[in-house]
């Protein structure tokens, strides 16, 4: 183990975040520096259980206490190699992850668990800087060439695994430029996108080709996607947003969360000067309490709102767990994000009835009243209605799984009863040579599931091309929806 007594004698501690009032003025990931000698007793704080919950609580598998074990004893490349023989890419989850791997640690069932997240994205970040992370070149190639449809984490961790592995791997992406979510959904103040960018060159170095601005089954029809390949990755993600059907849907000002994150973020990369959707001086309000409507928040304020408001249907959770998410599970509690430390207010118990118009058709208030929970549905509370002032209304509700028309209508997979696309334990579809990693086989879930079910999809592609078994699967099949 690390440090014997480093649970009991150093207590857990994180960076600070930079002031609100500078942070606000720039879109860089918001926490100061770490001090190496912090970091690395935070480390020594992990006990190496004979039964570390961690592992559990990670789909990926992560050897954590190993490495936390490398970073107390100061050997931060061994950490390196150790964290990246199960994650493909722990910047990504060092810095969007929400851990459930910490409310599993054994050492949070009476105490603050240990730092795992903090300790994980600090030894990527070494091992960039120390030139560590270097491609990894295959010494041969199978012949075999494989499309990835997708370039968020799942579709980028099964190309990197597949081309490893010696395949000829070609991923498509229908935007302009690779990383799906992690280059236009997700904030710069969330994960600068640096992060991104020193991963792809990894990839391109070790041979994995990116295609942009190809939308499969427009540009590129399903034919020619199979026919010119000897399997098909699917991971185009659940982008089917969920909306909200009521009267003032239609006014101007009422936009999905992702028309509005995208422009944002392209004006944080500097490929816009001022976003078309924009929230300086206007009173902003987001339907949704999740990551999405929290992001939305924190790139409301950078944008000079003069209010920001985001609404829940739920009950705000409990401070602490409930008995309903007894450790190790992952407990519905009350979270602070960055975004709203930095301001605006969240109402729970909430329901948006109408959008209300001004004189030109623009939205102007929301109709608003309280709810309550009645035998399984949410039930007006009488006498609660009330007009909340907006200009811009931001929908901010999930997702409902993965967009039909085209690409999978023309290819003609199954669906599973939800609406994703139906997969077996290999996670193959109907189709024999095409499988199907993510979100878009999932439903909307972690980025630390799309990246153990690429590196899984990656390792039964490269099993059926082969009939090797060398690419490890951290999904058990008993984890896998059946179809």
């Amino acid at each position: 183990m690390a440090d014997p007594k480093g649970f009991l004698t150093t207590e857990r501690e994180l960076p600070q975040r930079r002031p609100v009032d500078l942070r606000l003025l720039d879109w860089r990931e918001v926490y100061e520096d770490f001090a190496t000698t912090k970091l690395e007793k935070q480390a020594g704080r992990c006990m190496d259980c004979g039964i570390p919950f961690c592992h559990q609580g990670c789909p990926l598998g992560n050897l954590i206490p190993e490495w936390n074990t490398l970073v107390w004893k100061e050997d931060w490349r061994e950490a390196s190699e150790r964290l990246h023989a199960t994650n493909n890419f722990p910047e990504f989850t060092g810095t969007l992850c929400p851990a459930p791997c910490e409310t599993a640690c054994v050492l949070g069932i009476n105490n603050d668990p240990v730092t795992i997240k903090r300790v994980e994205i600090s030894i990527i970040d070494r091992a960039f800087e120390e030139g560590w992370v270097t491609p990894q070149i295959p010494e041969k190639r199978t012949g075999k060439k494989v499309a990835v449809v997708g370039s968020g984490p799942s579709g980028l961790a099964a190309a990197q695994q597949l081309t490893r592995a010696g395949h000829t791997v070609v991923v498509y992406e229908r935007a302009d430029a690779i990383g799906g979510l992690l280059r236009y959904g997700i904030p710069e103040f969330k994960m600068e996108k640096h992060r991104l960018d020193r991963r792809l060159d990894q990839m391109r170095a070790e041979g994995t080709e990116f295609r942009t601005n190809v939308n499969v089954g427009k540009d590129l029809s399903v034919n020619d996607l199979r026919a010119n390949h000897d399997a098909v990755v699917l991971a185009g993600g659940a982008t089917a947003w969920r909306d909200l059907p009521i009267p003032g849907r239609e006014l101007d000002g009422v936009y999905q969360a992702m028309e509005y994150l995208p422009p944002a973020n392209r004006v944080a990369a500097g490929q816009l000067t001022e976003s078309p959707i924009n929230a300086n001086g206007k009173n902003v309000v987001v339907i949704g309490g999740g990551d999405t409507g929290a992001d939305c928040v924190g790139t409301a304020h950078r944008q000079g709102a003069a209010s920001v408001t985001q609404l829940e249907i739920m009950p705000r959770p409990p401070e602490l767990r409930s008995d309903a998410h007894p450790w190790p599970t992952y407990p519905m509690i009350y979270r602070v994000s960055s975004a709203h430390e930095e301001g605006g207010e969240r109402l729970y118990s909430v329901n948006t009835q109408e959008f209300l118009a001004d004189d030109s058709g623009r939205v102007r208030a929301l109709s608003l009243v309280e709810v309550r929970s009645e035998n399984g549905k949410f039930v007006p509370v009488e006498g609660t209605e009330r007009e909340l002032p907006a200009e811009l209304v931001l929908l901010a509700m999930g997702f409902v799984g993965p967009e039909r028309p085209g690409l999978l209508e023309d290819l003609g997979v199954d669906l599973d009863q939800r609406g994703n696309v139906a997969r077996n334990a290999k996670f193959r579809t109907s189709l024999d040579d095409v499988f199907v990693a993510g979100d878009m086989g999932r439903g909307q879930s972690l980025i630390v599931w799309a990246i153990a079910e690429g590196r899984s999809a990656a390792s039964a592609v490269d099993a059926q091309l082969t009939g090797r078994d060398i690419l490890p699967a951290p999904i058990a099949p008993t984890d896998r929806p059946i179809s």
